[in-house]
């Protein structure tokens, strides 16, 4: 009997190398920057930064979540899950600064007494504290593909519960077109160097039509790699959106809005020619400043290694969610 391999959507073909002039494109652009007068300490914001620091991170003030049922449907995937100690300390969270390293300066995010207003054109408006998203949303455990607008690439074991429950809960009218997300922000704790300058669009907002934050996929987590979400993370509650850039995965949400309009949101708002608002994964659709075509996945083990692969369109994630985008 002969044994016909037939590859699934989301097997990967072999490595492919980022293409020289991709590289160099880069490096043209960023020293166009420094010629203008642009501050070195802005380049991160460009995606131009990959430097993580050498020590572990802390998982401080995270607790074991115990008894969480894994999700089977999410359980299986064709790469290796990125290691805790990388995946923590490799984080965008520009309220505290423009590095990948900015772990240790989240720690200053107050977490006590926190709470999540849901308003707008709902029929249940609610405000929920930590207590009652626990003993309302039952949690369980999802692994993705996390894909960042910079090409870089991981895999992460979230833990949460589906957006589309929330949803439920608060019954949006009929009017309800757009969802607005809010991130915590406060100027004298949110101090992060090179973003904090001139006119930003803070505090951080991020937006989903309504028919995507009730697709199966669409995830708040409360937790990673068994424990609650580190403050890096985004804690205590982030959007995990897996078929769209990481950035629009707000973190340390305070506030959801049910509108009837398409919602300002603060990348498309700051760099509207580089960050869309849709932002799904699409390797034929490139960056003005680089190609997305391939990743750059975040290696197996303890320390830092890149390995680069064909970006997959929605990240994989096409049979779910490509019927949201037939227009």
């Amino acid at each position: 009997m002969v044994l016909i391999h037939i590859p699934k959507p989301w097997e990967i073909p072999e490595r492919e190398i980022t293409p020289e002039t991709i590289f160099l494109n880069r490096r043209h652009f960023i020293k166009n920057l420094i010629s203008a007068g642009i501050s070195t300490a802005l380049l991160p914001i460009f995606g131009c930064e990959n430097n993580p620091e050498s020590t572990i991170t802390p998982t401080t003030g995270t607790l074991k979540l115990e008894s969480v049922t894994p999700n089977p449907a999410f359980t299986k995937i064709d790469r290796a899950i990125t290691d805790e100690s990388l995946a923590s300390r490799y984080n965008n969270f520009y309220e505290f600064g423009a590095t990948k390293s900015i772990w240790r300066k989240a720690q200053a995010l107050p977490l006590e007494d926190w709470k999540i207003e849901v308003t707008g054109l709902v029929k249940n408006p609610r405000t929920y504290d930590l207590d009652d998203l626990r003993k309302k949303f039952p949690l369980e455990e999802r692994i993705y593909r996390f894909r960042c607008v910079e090409t870089w690439a991981m895999v992460v074991p979230w833990i949460g519960f589906p957006m589309k429950l929330l949803l439920e809960d608060v019954d949006p009218t009929s009017a309800a077109k757009f969802v607005r997300f809010t991130s915590y922000y406060n100027p004298k704790i949110t101090t992060g160097p090179g973003l904090h300058f001139g006119d930003l669009p803070w505090p951080y907002t991020e937006g989903l039509r309504i028919e995507e934050m009730a697709n199966e996929l669409a995830f708040f987590a409360t937790g990673i790699y068994g424990h609650t979400l580190p403050k890096q993370h985004g804690a205590p509650i982030r959007m995990v959106i897996p078929w769209k850039y990481g950035f629009k995965g707000a973190k340390s949400i305070v506030k959801i809005e049910f509108l009837d309009f398409q919602p300002a949101t603060f990348w498309n708002t700051l760099v509207p020619s580089e960050y869309d608002f849709e932002a799904n994964v699409n390797p034929n659709k490139p960056h003005p400043r680089w190609s997305q075509a391939t990743e750059r996945l975040i290696g197996k083990g303890p320390s830092f290694s890149w390995e680069t692969r064909p970006t997959l369109p929605y990240n994989g994630y096409g049979e779910y969610v490509a019927k949201l985008y037939t227009h």
